[in-house]
């Protein structure tokens, strides 16, 4: 594969990571003039739900109060599809998670930088890079989106390294009838399904402290696998390409809410590499 085509395939994993997957649902959402129209999974913690636990949940709000404006949603379920049937189709205004480079949406400025973490078990030792002998023997969870194209960077850092045959594949959209479907790989590492996971921060740092067993997370390194595959991501809110008042008016209140946004990463255990309140 090339470089390029590895950063594009490592770019889409961590949207899918992240909750945003790129798919088919049912919308539901009004349009008026006061109104702060999100697009967002009904199904995907700890990034959103329809109950609204999640953190981008959380963010929508805060933004929509600071917006002083209506905070209405559009649920999709977030596969293939996702932004052609959301933003594409006038549905909704605003993602609220996605790679400051995706290249489907405006972005803005960043408010928060995160990382693939090796998940482990506490009482096990640890692993701290893709080039550590211990994941030749050890069963490692990764989580794969479908063709080789679009699979996780950790698929590909792994299969370069030639470990193959002791990764275990966790299906990233998972059975959708069940809470949350991609925190199962997580719970593969407490349960000793698997020796240690590569997952996307995030997730890992919502899901490993309600595990029944203490977890342990390491961040992924290196941070970018030669020749060129990303493990860490600038994450920014999308909106349709050309709406430069709604980027504008979302930078404000990034501007202006940054302590509050912080607080909200902080309690959903999201690990940064940023420093928070830069």
């Amino acid at each position: 594969m090339s470089n390029g085509r590895r950063s594009r395939a490592a770019c889409a994993a961590a949207i899918l990571s992240a909750g945003l997957y790129l798919g088919g649902g049912q919308a539901e959402s009004g349009r008026t003039g006061q109104t702060l129209r999100v697009c967002a999974d009904p199904n995907n913690l700890p990034f959103s739900n329809q109950k609204g636990e999640g953190f981008e949940n959380r963010l929508a709000d805060l933004v929509a109060r600071d917006m002083g404006t209506e905070l209405t949603y559009t649920w999709w379920a977030q596969r293939r599809g996702f932004f052609r049937n959301t933003l594409g189709s006038g549905a909704c205004d605003v993602v609220m998670g996605v790679p400051r480079d995706f290249e489907r949406v405006l972005a803005t400025r960043p408010y928060y930088r995160s990382t693939y973490v090796f998940v482990t078990r506490a009482d096990r030792p640890a692993v701290r890079s893709f080039d550590d002998r211990a994941l030749r023997s050890l069963k490692v969870g990764v989580q794969l989106i479908g063709d080789d194209y679009a699979n996780a960077p950790a698929a590909h850092a792994l299969a370069r390294r030639g470990i193959v045959r002791n990764v275990v594949g966790f299906d990233l959209y998972g059975d959708y009838t069940q809470d949350s479907p991609p925190s199962r790989i997580v719970a593969a590492v407490a349960q000793g399904a698997v020796d240690v996971a590569v997952v996307w921060g995030p997730l890992a740092g919502y899901y490993a402290p309600r595990q029944p067993v203490a977890l342990r997370l390491t961040p992924v390194s290196p941070p970018i696998d030669p020749p060129g595959l990303p493990f860490v991501f600038d994450i920014s809110m999308g909106v349709r390409r050309g709406d430069t008042t709604m980027r504008d008016r979302l930078e404000e209140v990034l501007r202006r809410r940054r302590a509050d946004i912080d607080a909200i990463l902080r309690e959903y255990g999201v690990p940064r590499v940023d420093a928070p309140g830069k």
